[in-house]
């Protein structure tokens, strides 16, 4: 019946108005620091089911190698987030540190989620006490804490994670803290917050955190200079707008067309 194009061509509109939402935020955030893009995957809606296949024909005694059914439409069955590494982009600041590899920076979110968060956006700076902090408007602390006292003048970070201050009178830098990384076995079960901060779930399993460097939670190395650009391609992105708007097209022409369809029933009775 029309009835079931209108319901299937209206699905389809409004799981497309939901993927051009995730393609506008990928965009918004082309140049967002550690942004890692998403996209929206599809699944079919229940079907109809008319008749099943391998039914016995009365007539012919033949198996029918087909059935006949009637799908309701589409809907978005969740949205996943690409980690696929993004550009390195020198800044040249000595607290800026980029992730070479799969880990995540810790912070304390406080009384959000399990009280630590996770990111990849390595543009750090320090806060009123000295602390090693996110450089947004939040200004989360990085876990475990590192603080750097009045007195340093130089801060450097080696690959390994390792904070280092030179103070005066000192020919030799002395260690101030270490920075850890985290991994997941399922990075892409993590919940966004916003702020460049993710948080754990079930989907994603639990951290399991080391040292940069350290082979055995393979979450790479710290680039001191660097951050991360957002992995979003501008290209992909654009080519899929595109697409999803010609499909809404057609979707529209669809539901136009059941439309159409039921005026005409409807003007037989007449």
């Amino acid at each position: 019946m029309a009835s079931i194009s209108l319901n299937s061509s209206a699905s389809g509109m409004s799981a497309l108005n939901t993927q051009l939402d995730v393609i506008a935020n990928n965009i918004a955030n082309a140049p967002t620091v550690g942004f890692k893009s998403s996209r929206a995957n599809f699944q079919d809606l229940y079907y109809i089911e008319k008749r099943q296949p391998g039914v016995e024909s009365q007539s012919t005694n033949a198996i029918s190698p087909i059935g006949l059914f009637v799908g309701l439409g589409t809907e978005v069955s969740g949205t996943q987030l690409d980690f696929q590494q993004g550009t390195a982009i020198q800044t040249g600041k000595p607290l800026d540190v980029m992730i070479d590899g799969n880990g995540f920076l810790q912070v304390d979110t406080g009384d959000v989620g399990t009280g630590i968060g996770y990111t990849r956006a390595g543009q750090l700076s320090l806060d009123q006490e000295g602390n090693l902090v996110m450089a947004n408007n939040i200004g989360y602390r990085i876990e475990p804490a590192i603080q750097v006292p009045e007195n340093v003048t130089q801060v450097t970070i080696s690959p390994e994670g390792i904070v280092f201050g030179q103070l005066p009178n000192q020919a030799n830098p002395v260690e101030l803290g270490q920075i850890e990384l985290a991994t997941f076995q399922n990075p892409a079960g993590l919940e966004t917050i916003g702020n460049n901060i993710y948080l754990e779930t079930f989907g994603s399993g639990a951290p399991n955190t080391g040292n940069p460097g350290d082979p055995g939670i393979g979450a790479g190395f710290l680039r001191s200079g660097f951050t991360e650009g957002s992995n979003v391609d501008p290209v992909t992105q654009l080519v899929d707008l595109i697409r999803t708007q010609r499909t809404f097209e057609m979707n529209s022409q669809v539901f136009d067309a059941a439309d159409e369809t039921l005026q005409t029933v409807v003007n037989l009775g007449r």
